[in-house]
């Protein structure tokens, strides 16, 4: 699955139902924690979002670019006939989102998930 996610804290969700109705797309759910989440998912729900919004963003580039790399690869053909090209492709989108976003305790290496889609020689 494809999903993009804006957080924001609960007090203040408004902005993240305006985003999604403005977007006409998504659901927001308040999370146990006080935050608040718009989330969108699916291939091309993501693309076509993406894609409109990507001579907008600032903060995001590196994560954005790489998203819509993996996105077309994983929408243009069943994951299941991608080439072991392809698939390292995809690993590498990964790793560049992973790099460019904040500390997290699920990070995945490079050898993880090339065992995860069974690329090792």
């Amino acid at each position: 699955m494809c999903t993009i996610c804006f957080y924001q804290d609960s007090r203040h969700e408004q902005p993240l139902r305006w985003i999604r109705k403005t977007l006409g797309i998504g659901y927001v759910s308040r999370r146990n924690d006080g935050m608040s989440e718009l989330r969108i998912n699916g291939f091309a729900q993501v693309r076509d979002i993406l894609t409109a919004l990507k001579p907008f963003i600032r903060f995001k580039k590196i994560q954005a670019r790489a998203m819509l790399k993996a996105v077309n690869l994983l929408s243009a053909k069943s994951s299941v006939h991608l080439t072991r090209v392809e698939l390292l492709e995809i690993v590498e989108c990964i790793l560049a989102i992973q790099r460019s976003n904040y500390a997290s305790k699920a990070k995945k290496t490079q050898d993880r998930l090339i065992k995860m889609f069974d690329l090792t020689p």
